[in-house]
């Protein structure tokens, strides 16, 4: 089979950064599903691992896929040959940049029916990765958060862009985006932020400019560690702070004042783990695409990078590091 992998960590513009290799099909286990891929998205740990994580034998990336059910591993039980399904990988096994990917199907949801492979893909990853940090992280209750604010550092990315949405269309939080170019700013308000300011420049006094205020919560989606004083005081006293990214340190002793709390999360601590309720994850896809095909909630394709292959997903990541992706960069087919 068609896979595409890389051999040696370090900078994507040289020439083996990404290669296409061929692999032999893989055999599932007792509970893993047989997937042709139909669809990926690239997401910021492509190009973390790929930059910085050394290899001795190629190794395939990607996370998030589309495609249809082949086979069945003997004790599967939640999806048969033949199902459309979207879902995000284990970190710890070969990833989805393949014609056939091995995934456990508890870490799997049924595609939405409403959705093409391509805006289907843009999804898995991204929405776990919010709702557990709104619904698990940061406590808030579905369909609660009266009175309360959320801002959202990093809102045009690819986690940013779904968190916006799940805040305003499943609680009463006030929902605030940062982002800094016109293009992004309009993409953020048209998720549907209560408003859109701009992390390049002082926090508080645009929120204060914007009749917000302190907020009660905050999701710091990228450069933590630049906006981290910032942030501190731009939350209410015993406000809430989450974060996603990978600051190479973090002085939390000024958050003591406050008593604020800090929340980490990361979407692959369920399979890492193998935890009890890794079966959530399912649960989590099913219901984003339930929203999905209501119209409750919608993609957040962002550029469609044409077939799956080195050259393209070499592109890819160069638009990642470069810090300028809105939404999320999908590739289709083989």
């Amino acid at each position: 089979m068609k896979a595409i992998a890389y051999t040696r960590n370090g900078p994507i513009d040289v020439a083996d950064a990404l290669i296409d290799i061929d692999l032999p099909e893989p055999t599932p286990g007792p509970r893993d599903l047989l997937v042709q891929v139909r669809a990926v998205s690239v997401n910021p740990v492509d190009t973390k691992i790929r930059a910085g994580v050394a290899v001795t034998e190629p190794r395939v990336l990607g996370w998030d896929a589309v495609g249809v059910v082949k086979a069945v591993g003997n004790d599967v039980t939640l999806f048969k040959a033949g199902d459309e399904v979207f879902y995000a990988g284990s970190l710890i096994r070969p990833g989805t940049n393949s014609e056939l990917h091995l995934v456990d199907e508890r870490l799997v949801g049924h595609k939405p029916r409403s959705l093409g492979d391509a805006q289907a893909a843009a999804l898995p990853l991204t929405a776990i990765t919010a709702w557990e940090l709104l619904f698990d992280r940061l406590g808030v209750a579905e369909g609660g958060g009266a009175g309360q604010s959320l801002l959202v550092v990093g809102a045009a990315g690819g986690v940013g862009s779904i968190l916006v949405q799940l805040a305003r269309q499943l609680t009463q939080m006030t929902v605030i985006g940062t982002a800094s170019r016109e293009a992004t700013r309009q993409w953020v308000s048209d998720l549907g932020a209560h408003h859109v300011i701009d992390h390049h420049q002082p926090l508080l006094a645009q929120l204060q400019a914007a009749g917000v205020g302190e907020v009660t919560h905050v999701a710091s989606l990228t450069h933590t560690d630049s906006h981290f004083e910032q942030l501190i005081e731009a939350l209410q006293p015993q406000g809430k702070l989450a974060l996603i990214d990978d600051p190479a340190s973090l002085d939390v002793v000024p958050m003591k004042r406050k008593a604020l709390s800090l929340h980490w999360e990361l979407m692959f601590t369920r399979s890492l783990y193998q935890t009890a309720d890794m079966i959530r994850q399912h649960e989590l896809l099913e219901r984003v695409a339930e929203l999905v095909d209501q119209g409750v909630l919608k993609t957040t394709f962002g550029e469609h990078y044409g077939t799956i292959n080195a050259a393209n997903l070499r592109r890819a990541h160069q638009l990642l590091e470069s810090g300028r992706a809105q939404g999320k960069i999908v590739l289709e087919g083989f």
